[in-house]
């Protein structure tokens, strides 16, 4: 099930979670924790494609980022012993800088994927969008009620952005081949469990059906680049 009909450009969003080089690239966070990050790069292509479509049709794009004050005093405890456990530490030192600290390399957007000056940036201390944010509260002034959802990784912080939405009313469709997991045997099942009931947690397409549906919308005078 998809739910892309009768798309509205001015009462959807996109949003692209955690596209961040401490997921994605070398040195960051992901890759000190030892998770392939070949499957983090690997959906770069589809999220662009989807920012260019989105672009083009003039939909709000909002880019989230995870990460923490430099002093990690909105980390809580327990998720900071949990990132010790996995094997990299938030705060600790990598090649990138600091682990999950904003300001830091890491923390920063891939190059592919940076926002453009119109977009909005969510900076978030947990794994869905909404917690101790400001995205609800820009979505409404929005009028936002349809959300594409896309990034990584498929099993936490999309998982946890699409749940919190749900719970909020939002219409959501997961573009399914723009999100990753973290391991390759987690990516069919946390797709699937979205479906169930009728698509109790929303729709799921391909980035074909999504980009195919936002260009038969009417162009927008934005930057589509």
């Amino acid at each position: 099930m998809t739910n892309l009909q009768d798309l509205d450009p001015q009462a959807t969003a996109l949003i692209v979670i955690d596209m961040q080089r401490d997921f994605c690239s070398p040195g960051g966070y992901a890759h000190q924790a030892g998770l392939d990050i070949a499957r983090m790069q690997a959906v770069v292509g589809q999220v662009k494609a989807l920012l260019v479509a989105a672009r083009a049709a003039g939909l709000h794009v909002f880019h989230t980022r995870e990460g923490h004050l430099p002093d990690l005093s909105d980390c809580p405890p327990a998720k900071l012993a949990r990132s010790v456990a996995a094997g990299a530490p938030i705060g600790s030192p990598g090649p990138l800088g600091r682990l999950l600290v904003r300001g830091e390399q890491g923390h920063d957007f891939v190059p592919e994927l940076r926002p453009l000056s119109c977009e909005h940036v969510i900076d978030k201390p947990g794994y869905g969008a909404f917690h101790k944010t400001t995205l609800g509260a820009l979505l409404g002034a929005f009028g936002i009620r349809r959300l594409l959802l896309c990034g990584v990784t498929t099993e936490v912080c999309v998982h946890s952005t699409l749940r919190e939405a749900i719970d909020r009313g939002f219409v959501c469709t997961t573009v399914g081949d723009a999100t990753a997991a973290s391991q390759a045997e987690l990516q069919a099942p946390a797709l699937a469990m979205i479906g169930v009931e009728g698509g109790i947690l929303g729709g799921v397409c391909s980035t074909a059906e999504a980009v195919a549906a936002l260009n038969a919308l009417p162009r927008a005078n934005r930057e589509a680049a």
